[in-house]
C-alpha cells in the first residue's frame, strides 16, 4: 500500500521546469488577443442584452440560471455599472478591452497571474453570456485558462520574472499542473475517440464528408472534396485510432513524438480546411504545453549536436 501510494506520488508530483508554463502562456495569450480581435465587429450585437442584438443575452444568461446562479455572466457587470451611471454599450466595450489586454499581458508576461484571472473571468462571461454561439474552443479555452491561473506563474521567460528579479518555482508543484493537463488530455482524446467509434459515420467517411460541407465550415470547393471522398474513410479511420491511443502512446518515450506530431497535423488541418483556425490553434497550444517539453527539447538538442558535428 505504500509502495502504491509513493509511485502516486511519485507519478504526480514529478519534478519539471516551467519551459511547459512558459508556452501556455503565450499561447494562451495569442488566443485570447486573436480571440477578443476576432469577435470586435460583432461584439456588441452578439452579446447585448437588447431586442438589437443576434440573440438577446437576457435568454441565455435565463436559461444559464436553471443550471446554476453562480456561473460568471456579463449581465453581473451590467447590473454593477448601472448603479454608476454606465449604460450596457459602455460595459461591454470596457469587458472587451479587458479581455484583450488580459490577452496582451499573458503574451509579455506583465502581471501574469492577474492577467490570467482576468482573462479566465471575462473569456467565461462571454461564453457563458454567448451560450448560443459559442462552441468547442470557448470550453478549450476556459481549461486552458483555468490551469494557468492556478499554475505557479510566473515563469522565468516572463517580463514579470525579469523585473522582479523571482527564485525559481518549485519543481514539484510545477510537474504537477502539467501532470493534471495531460491527464485531462488524456481523458478527452479517449472519449472523443471512443464516441467517434461507435458510430459508422467515420469508419467509412461520411462523417468527414458532412463536416466539410456543412456551412460555415465549407471552405474546400465541393468539387475538389468529390473528387478526394476515397480518401475520406481513411481520415476518420486515422482520426478515431489516434485519438483512441492518445491515452496510451503519448506516454512511451518511443511514441510521444509521432503522437504528438500526429496530433498536431491533425488540428492544424482541420483549421486550414474548416477554417476553425482558434480551435486549431488552442488545441495545439495545449498539447505542446502538456506534451511538447520533451519531444522540443531532444529535438532541439539533437539538431545541435548535428551542426556540431558538421562544423568539426
Amino acid at each position: 500500500m505504500q509502495v502504491s501510494r509513493e509511485r502516486l506520488l511519485g507519478f504526480l508530483f514529478t519534478a519539471g521546469t516551467d519551459n511547459w508554463l512558459a508556452v501556455l502562456r503565450v499561447g494562451l495569450g495569442f488566443q485570447v488577443t486573436f480571440y477578443s480581435l476576432s469577435l470586435r465587429n460583432d461584439w456588441n450585437y452578439l452579446l447585448s442584452g437588447t431586442a438589437s442584438g443576434l440573440v438577446t443575452r437576457n435568454l441565455a444568461e435565463a436559461l444559464l440560471s436553471l443550471e446554476s446562479h453562480f456561473v460568471p455572466r456579463l449581465g453581473w457587470l451590467v447590473a454593477l455599472a448601472t448603479h454608476v451611471g454606465l449604460r450596457e454599450e459602455t460595459v461591454l466595450s470596457l469587458a472587451w478591452l479587458c479581455l484583450v489586454a488580459a490577452g496582451c499581458g499573458l503574451i509579455v508576461g506583465l502581471a501574469s497571474r492577474l492577467s490570467a484571472i482576468l482573462a479566465w473571468f471575462f473569456h467565461l462571461c462571454v461564453a457563458k453570456s454567448g451560450g448560443f454561439v459559442s462552441y468547442g474552443v470557448d470550453n478549450f479555452m476556459t481549461i486552458g485558462l483555468f490551469y494557468l491561473m492556478l499554475s505557479p506563474l510566473p515563469d522565468r521567460y516572463s517580463l514579470d520574472w525579469r523585473v522582479r528579479e523571482l527564485q525559481p518555482k518549485n519543481p514539484q508543484l510545477l510537474g504537477f499542473w502539467r501532470r493534471v493537463l495531460q491527464l485531462h488530455l488524456c481523458v478527452i482524446y479517449f472519449f472523443s475517440g471512443l464516441t467517434k467509434s461507435l458510430g459508422t459515420g467515420w469508419w467509412d467517411g461520411s462523417s468527414v464528408w458532412r463536416a466539410l460541407i456543412r456551412p460555415p465550415f465549407n471552405v474546400i470547393d465541393p468539387e475538389i472534396l468529390v473528387r478526394w471522398n476515397y480518401l475520406f474513410p481513411v481520415a476518420g479511420i486515422f482520426v478515431c485510432i489516434l485519438e483512441l491511443g492518445y491515452s496510451f502512446f503519448i506516454w512511451n518515450d518511443k511514441t510521444r513524438k509521432i503522437w504528438l506530431i500526429c496530433i498536431v497535423g491533425m488540428h492544424f488541418a482541420l483549421g486550414v480546411t474548416m477554417g476553425m483556425y482558434l480551435f486549431a490553434l488552442i488545441m495545439i497550444v495545449l498539447n505542446v504545453a502538456a506534451f511538447g517539453q520533451g519531444v522540443i527539447g531532444d529535438s532541439a538538442k539533437q539538431l545541435f549536436v548535428r551542426r556540431q558535428a558538421a562544423h568539426a
